[in-house]
């Protein structure tokens, strides 16, 4: 039976919490980061936090009973660009649709939204998310090694 989930637009108090701690837990269970990810997750949250405009961008949460479970947020950014940030789910909630239909609805904001360009970054290993963007349009730009995380990965840029 598939997990029950709702999506709400709404940031609430609590929120950016949660979706470090969704990051720090998700990614050092499955890709071995250290403690250096959960900080860059959080100093990059309060930089999305501290220019959040509700005309120009647009979280998804995603929950079961109160508990966040999921998260992604289309954020704005100079020359007209959309950034496609912390996209997750628990692992439990996979497999079943959802991040299908949140990158259905971020891109319909994007193109609502009128942005010329859009642009995420992502790490290797990561292929199921990777098989989705390049879905939705989205194709690799750039990429470089790097250890910023506590493990040998490579960054990789996309781009719409």
């Amino acid at each position: 039976m598939a997990n029950q989930y709702s999506i709400r637009n709404q940031l609430l108090p609590g929120d950016l919490s949660q979706v470090a701690l969704l990051h720090a837990k998700i990614y050092f269970e499955e890709n071995g980061f250290g403690i250096g990810f959960e900080a860059y997750v959080m100093e990059s949250l309060l930089e999305f936090y501290r220019q959040y405009d509700l005309e120009k961008d647009k979280v998804w949460v995603v929950e079961n009973a109160g508990k966040m479970v999921g998260f992604l947020l289309l954020m704005h950014r100079p020359q007209n660009q959309a950034q496609l940030r912390y996209f997750i789910l628990e692992k439990a909630y996979r497999g079943q649709g959802i991040g299908r239909k949140l990158m259905q609805e971020w891109m319909d904001f994007f193109l609502e939204k009128g942005y010329s360009k859009a642009y995420l970054y992502t790490t290797s290993g990561l292929d199921p998310a990777v098989h989705l963007y390049e879905n939705f349009g989205f194709q690799k730009v750039s990429e470089k090694a790097s250890e910023d995380f506590g493990v040998p990965l490579h960054e990789i840029r996309y781009e719409l």
